[in-house]
């Protein structure tokens, strides 16, 4: 599946822990923008992870984004932009 993860987060330190729990499941389209292709299992346990960073009654805000298929691939770049599905993918 591929999923569009964004957050608005003001704490410095936890911004920067957020960010290096995402790269773990894709990749930083902008710094505050993750698109990553996943199984269902771990996009379960990314959720998971993500929510252990944050307090749910905070100033914080992270949202996903499931794009289809078709969807993903009438996606648009401008200049040096690119997508995690520019690269070969492989699934082991």
């Amino acid at each position: 599946m591929f999923v569009v993860v964004a957050y608005d987060i003001s704490d410095d330190a936890l911004r920067e822990r957020l960010h290096k729990t995402l790269r773990r499941y894709g990749d930083a389209v902008q710094y505050s923008v993750f698109e990553c292709v996943i199984s269902e299992t771990q996009f379960r346990d990314l959720r998971e992870s993500v929510a252990m960073l944050l307090e749910p009654s905070g100033e914080t805000g992270v949202r996903y984004y499931g794009i289809c298929e078709a969807c993903r691939r009438e996606t648009q770049t401008l200049g040096r932009a690119r997508t995690a599905t520019d690269q070969p993918l492989y699934l082991l």
